[in-house]
């Protein structure tokens, strides 16, 4: 309760300071309803990332306690294949990540077991393999594919539900989501597979909480984090550092309230992005998509 009421506090004087204001309308549309999933089995989706050797389908997983498993889903937001990350445990998957990696003119899928809620795990870890390309069918990536980075935060136990790849260094980025003004974190490129990391902590005291899902966009210039009830949006402009960028004041971007959405990414194309629900309330998991209205700045 006081964690909550420190952070109402906090984004009361930032409204009355008029560092945030109403959703800016003319980046993005509002959102439309994309589609409904057709899945049973993607029911507490937690992460959501757009594919890159799968033209216009999104990965997207399942939070703690599910098989190790991802999903692929088209536009519509229909169940196209099911990949399955043998000799992996889900213990909190709470975001996924495509981006670059090890190998050159590849691409990687990054899986974030990064959550926990009651604070009480030493280690994290990011599920690392290359992206497969899955027309019709599903697959498995054996134990001996799958790159497993074992890290914890440089100031002890904290709950984490966002992370992002810089398409552009290979970092690995997360957030911790919890705080009255949360944390980021690095994990620096090239990220060891053979011993546990101690990740960097880049920004503190980030006036956010809550902080569920986090994107970069393809070509670098472009993040999106959002909590329960915001999106915030941040475009580059001379390639200022991360930690720099952050700083700066964000932009509000349109939003239609789930009931629990703790999903954002992209679209590949930089044609817009979309969020996707859990199945909470009595609602079904929905795909919205919002239409970018300018064309992509280069």
């Amino acid at each position: 309760m006081m964690v909550r009421l420190v952070w109402f506090l906090y984004f009361f004087v930032l409204v009355s300071c008029g560092r945030l204001s109403e959703a800016q309308k003319d980046i993005f549309e509002q959102g439309v309803l994309a589609g409904v999933l057709d899945s049973k089995k993607i029911d507490e989706a937690s992460g959501m990332a757009a594919s890159h050797t799968n033209p216009g389908m999104l990965w997207t997983h399942n939070d703690s306690g599910d098989k190790a498993r991802i999903f692929l889903l088209d536009s519509l937001g229909r169940h196209r294949a099911t990949v399955w990350l043998k000799g992996t445990v889900n213990r909190d998957w709470e975001d996924i990540a495509v981006g670059p990696g090890p190998e050159r003119d590849k691409t990687y899928v990054y899986v974030g077991d990064v959550g926990d809620n009651l604070a009480k795990y030493e280690y994290k870890f990011i599920y690392r393999f290359l992206e497969p390309v899955i027309p019709t069918k599903d697959t498995t990536v054996e134990l001996e594919q799958v790159d497993s980075i074992k890290f914890k935060l440089p100031d002890g136990t904290r709950d984490c539900e966002a992370l992002m790849i810089d398409p552009a260094t290979k970092d690995l980025y997360i957030f911790s989501k919890r705080e009255a003004a949360v944390n980021l974190y690095r994990l620096p490129y090239p990220q060891s597979t053979t011993e546990s990391m101690i990740a960097e902590k880049v920004l503190e005291s980030l006036p956010f909480t809550l902080i569920v899902a986090a994107d970069w966009s393809a070509d670098g210039k472009e993040i999106l984090i959002k909590d329960y009830e915001q999106v915030y949006y941040w475009r580059r402009s001379n390639n200022e550092p991360i930690a720099e960028l952050l700083k700066t004041q964000p932009i509000l971007l349109p939003y239609h309230q789930e009931p629990q959405g703790e999903s954002i990414a992209f679209d590949y194309y930089g044609k817009g992005y979309y969020t996707l629900s859990e199945e909470a309330q009595g609602v079904k998991p929905t795909l919205m998509f919002y239409k970018r209205l300018v064309n992509k700045i280069n």
